[in-house]
């Protein structure tokens, strides 16, 4: 599926504009304890197979995060020894993160998020393959994840790596290079545009991955029930701020 047909695709399912979901208008009002920590409010209603986090609620959790660690407030929320315990036991993430590889964008931080709050899987240039999207299914399926993010960043190694492979014909070792064929349909939309051709990857490359998971057969099922919603986001390495690139089934709540 192009990037194009996936954009008409998810105009029609979303129930939010991509401009609607900026970070400043998703800061949540979140109760908290006294401890600092975030009231809970993310177990899977176990009588409905759903979370009790609506998509965009759980959003709005991330965001609020995201805007903690960008402006330097970032609270380390849920890592006490008595939770740790807690968590031995189960586990409630409200969100699946698909994030880079990359050592400068570890999502729990760039979320300003605890232990238990995410399930996160990172590849390079978050590219996926069937036990890649089994992980990601893995949430949803099995806790009733309300929330699937994936996040490209600016300036990806891989990205970089898979341009420069490309343009300078020079292949990978075989399981790079299999990271770099992941990543080529994104080259060759990005090029056709020009300008910076590797941020545009990057950026494409982020709306394919979220493109597959929108059609996947697991998915879509929960997508069109409203209790999966899926984000397409970028993370400035330069500001530590998440954008909203697109979002497939977040209806307001």
């Amino acid at each position: 599926m192009g990037v194009n047909d996936f954009s008409r695709r998810m105009a029609l399912r979303s129930g939010l504009a991509t401009g609607g979901l900026g970070l400043a208008a998703l800061v949540p009002a979140v109760s908290a304890s006294g401890s600092g920590r975030l009231a809970p409010a993310a177990h899977p209603d176990t009588s409905t197979g759903t979370h009790t986090l609506t998509p965009a609620q759980a959003w709005r959790r991330l965001a609020r995060g995201n805007h903690a660690w960008a402006t330097g407030a970032r609270t380390c929320p849920d890592e006490d020894l008595p939770l740790r315990h807690e968590l031995a036991h189960e586990q409630h993430p409200f969100a699946v993160v698909v994030s880079c590889i990359d050592s400068r964008v570890p999502p729990e931080t760039v979320f300003d998020q605890g232990l238990g709050s995410m399930f996160v899987v990172r590849t390079g240039a978050q590219t996926v393959d069937g036990l890649v999207t089994g992980s990601i299914e893995y949430g949803p399926v099995e806790h009733a994840t309300p929330l699937i993010v994936v996040m490209g960043h600016q300036r990806c190694g891989a990205v970089k790596a898979t341009v420069e492979s490309i343009e300078h014909h020079h292949p990978l070792p075989p399981h790079l290079n299999a990271v770099v064929d992941s990543i080529r349909p994104a080259y060759e939309r990005a090029r056709r545009h020009g300008g910076d051709v590797v941020d545009r990857t990057i950026r494409i490359q982020t709306l394919r991955t979220v493109a597959a998971l929108a059609v996947d057969p697991v998915l879509v099922p929960k997508i069109d029930k409203g209790v999966l919603g899926l984000v397409a986001a970028y993370y400035s390495l330069d500001t530590g701020r998440v954008s909203v690139l697109r979002t497939v089934g977040m209806r307001p709540s």
